[in-house]
């Protein structure tokens, strides 16, 4: 029987759970809000001169940068990676589809929540009270946050832009011009009501006056694209363009260290070779690497040799999706 098997499949139960090592520094749940801050992988990120000198090209003209490259190059960790070294707080993620719209990330408005509750208060014989607060059944989505009034830029991270709607990146663009953008709902109240407090996606409360959102520094914007598709011409001129390319083996030994702390042994030097040797035939992420790594140190050599773990865990991307 394999020592490092914990599951045995043998049907009596055990105790085996109890031997299970501690899980790799990227699996490690601490209840932090993993979608909003990634600590390890921020900590860990290795950038090149390249890199560097094109994220901060972005940060001192307050523009976009979008970011393009093969999955698992370390597009949307790029931008938790700026906002932990900046202290800029959790990242604002805003995930695409091809259904999202400019709106979607503005704000969202529960326009049946309001309804309901204005009908629940006639229906208690309260039409003597004022209506319900409209702020209440607003709140600004990740784009809004970004563009809301802040002592300190905050980080929007737009991933996979490329799988938008054709018309998505040229209606970001009034608002990244602009740094400003309405909310109707609010705006036609503005006469009766000029300030509405309504809350953000990051849990804050703010102000809004008379139904307008106006940023007062500007966000540090990662645009992540795999390539799918191209761009229009006055969004790719409003942004500042960078292709991550996979890493050499170089910077491999210098990714790996980082995230498991010790020098590469044989094992595990075969298996960066072994990736790159694959990654030349088909996509493969550098995470990959990493678990196949991480494991070289918990399972005995006689019981998965490199060759067989490579053919577990370097797996083509593109012949699993």
């Amino acid at each position: 029987m394999n020592t490092w098997w914990v599951f045995r499949g043998s049907g009596e139960p055990h105790d085996g759970i109890a031997r299970l090592p501690s899980p790799p520094p990227w699996r490690t749940f601490d209840g932090r809000d993993n979608r909003t801050q990634r600590p390890e992988q921020a900590r860990t990120y290795q950038a090149d001169e390249e890199t560097l000198n094109l994220v901060n090209t972005a940060i001192y003209l307050r523009r976009p940068l979008l970011v393009t490259g093969q999955p698992g190059v370390g597009k949307s960790t790029l931008a938790y990676a700026i906002a932990h070294e900046l202290g800029l707080g959790p990242v604002l993620r805003w995930p695409i589809t091809s259904r999202t719209t400019v709106r979607d990330g503005l704000y969202r408005y529960d326009a049946i929540g309001r309804i309901e509750e204005h009908n629940l208060r006639g229906t208690e014989g309260a039409g003597g009270q004022d209506p319900p607060d409209v702020g209440r059944f607003l709140r600004l989505g990740p784009l809004g946050t970004a563009l809301a009034p802040s002592e300190r830029e905050r980080v929007l991270l737009v991933d996979e832009i490329d799988k938008s709607d054709i018309d998505l990146p040229n209606d970001l663009l009034d608002a990244f011009e602009e740094g400003e953008y309405e909310i109707p709902e609010l705006s036609r109240l503005a006469e009766a009501v000029p300030q509405v407090t309504i809350g953000t996606s990051d849990g804050r409360r703010i102000t809004v006056d008379n139904g307008y959102v106006r940023c007062t520094t500007f966000p540090i914007v990662v645009l992540t694209s795999n390539g799918e598709r191209d761009f229009p011409p006055a969004f790719l001129r409003r942004c500042v363009r960078m292709e991550l390319r996979p890493p050499d083996e170089a910077r491999l030994d210098d990714i790996v260290r980082a995230h498991l702390g010790a020098d590469l042994d044989g094992r595990a030097q075969h298996l960066v070779r072994a990736f790159l040797d694959r990654r030349e035939q088909g996509e493969l992420a550098t995470d990959q690497l990493l678990n196949a790594v991480y494991l070289t140190r918990h399972v005995p050599g006689d019981q998965l040799d490199p060759e067989r773990l490579a053919n577990v865990v370097l797996q083509y991307l593109t012949e699993l999706s």
